[in-house]
């Protein structure tokens, strides 16, 4: 199968630290944002949403959006609880991520580590810092009842989570107010087949 991705992206570092974690084979297609690679005709036929990760199977189905590939990926595995009710609080921590931690996170570090906080983009960047804080928090909050998200094992819900929320700072979000998030960021990072971002 194969995936393509952007390595400064963490919607497609998740999918790099599942795989490693799982030891799943994949063949990795470099996609550039930065150059509008994701615009092209070519991709656009693969994904019309114009947004990258996506993986095609070796059948030629093609998946998109980072957390549908990583649950897709995952089942069968212990990433997945077997439990219905803790298999849902997984889905509630990935879309507590994409609607209330990636859309200010992720954002303020494009804004900030990669534009480098551009006049006409500053007020944007500076209005996502409460936003982030505030998942953050939440977070926060979580960690203090269990190792992880969900409990006290590693699930998808924490790698989601995590791809972004490590390099927080990168975004201008000081994680040393948030003390259980960041021995959380140290568990993830000491598990076996751990694989730091951009070592594809």
């Amino acid at each position: 199968m194969k995936i393509y991705g952007d390595r400064q992206s963490g919607n497609s570092y998740k999918l790099l630290l599942l795989t490693s974690f799982l030891e799943i084979p994949y063949e990795w297609q470099d996609i550039d944002i930065k150059k509008g690679e994701t615009k092209t005709d070519s991709f656009l036929k693969m994904n019309p949403n114009g947004k990258i990760p996506i993986l095609i199977l070796d059948d030629g189905r093609i998946l998109s959006e980072s957390n549908a590939i990583l649950n897709f990926l995952a089942e069968g595995s212990d990433l997945i609880p077997k439990d219905h009710f803790e298999k849902a609080k997984v889905l509630q921590w990935q879309f507590f991520e994409q609607y209330s931690h990636e859309p200010y996170i992720a954002v303020a570090r494009f804004i900030r580590h990669y534009l480098g906080i551009p006049e006409e983009r500053r007020a944007e960047y500076e209005s996502k810092q409460e936003g982030g804080h505030k998942a953050l928090r939440v977070m926060e909050t979580q960690l203090t009842k269990n190792k992880f998200l969900v409990g006290d094992y590693i699930t998808t819900a924490d790698i989601s989570l995590f791809a972004y929320t490590h390099v927080a700072h990168e975004g201008g979000f000081d994680l040393s107010s948030y003390p259980k998030v960041l021995e959380w960021i140290k568990r993830i990072e000491s598990l076996d087949r751990f694989k730091p971002m951009n070592s594809i």
